[in-house]
């Protein structure tokens, strides 16, 4: 039987940990050859030699989205060691939150530079590569902030709303080129940041307590979940979904909450 994602030569920014972690060893077992990429140099190649370890393809360069040289520079390694990237995740992105009148321009120039300009350079870098190739896939992990929103959590859900944006421009744009571009819109997931938040309250117990409870379920994702949501969009299985996003949050953005 042959694998889900054989054939395929993946490029996975933020791939040091949480959900682009958890991407790639979904990725790795069902045949990808992977190029990750990551801002935490140590932890990226720590995270690299065990994925190696375990066995698959697997090469990692330490590099900064918001800069579209550094990111040009990392694709041009992606090809000369998996091959010419025919998909990319942009899943590397950053919370801002705040009161927008609160905001500081840094802070807002912070959170598009990376949660879209970001998304943009990797974008820009692996779409004459497909082009040439005639095909490829790119999923922009978006968030279910891309079409709600929670007071105080400014500006990060009007970038999120632009990556929306983005994701159905660009596969409208290139459809006809063979490239699919889809989004991928996770609720609240099990990760360190998820961890980092609870525990920025008095009492981080309730904090998580909480948050369950703002779910159907009970519970929120674990970042596997959401992999293997991302492998489905990445893979061949979904040919004719194009510039669209789907959402992974268990109903939470369904549910209303009086």
């Amino acid at each position: 039987m042959s694998k889900r994602l054989a054939g395929k030569r993946i490029v996975i920014t933020g791939a040091a940990q949480g959900i682009g972690l958890a991407m790639a060893e979904e990725f790795l077992k069902e045949g990808a050859s992977l190029f990750l990429i990551d801002r935490d140099g140590p932890l990226l190649d720590q995270e690299t030699a065990r994925l190696k370890a375990a066995g698959g393809t697997v090469a990692s360069t330490t590099s900064d989205i918001t800069d579209a040289d550094g990111i040009a520079e990392a694709i041009g390694q992606a090809e000369n060691t998996i091959g010419r990237p025919n998909a990319l995740v942009n899943n590397a992105g950053i919370n801002v939150f705040s009161e927008p009148l609160a905001l500081s321009d840094a802070d807002w120039q912070r959170c598009f530079d990376v949660n879209l300009k970001g998304a943009w350079n990797c974008s820009r870098a692996v779409l004459p590569g497909m082009i040439e190739d005639g095909g490829g896939v790119i999923l922009n992990i978006a968030s279910t902030h891309a079409f709600t929103i929670i007071p105080h959590t400014f500006p990060y859900p009007v970038a999120k709303h632009a990556l929306l944006g983005m994701t159905k421009s660009l596969g409208i744009e290139y459809a006809s080129k063979g490239i699919r571009v889809n989004a991928l819109a996770p609720g609240y997931v099990l990760t360190q940041k998820a961890v980092e938040y609870w525990n920025s309250f008095p009492d981080p117990v309730a904090a998580e307590a909480e948050t369950m409870k703002l779910h159907p379920s009970g519970r929120i994702a674990t970042a596997d979940e959401i992999a293997r949501a991302a492998l489905f969009l990445v893979s061949d299985e979904c040919t004719f979904i194009n510039a669209t996003c789907l959402t992974v949050d268990g109903g939470l953005s369904v549910l209303h909450h009086p």
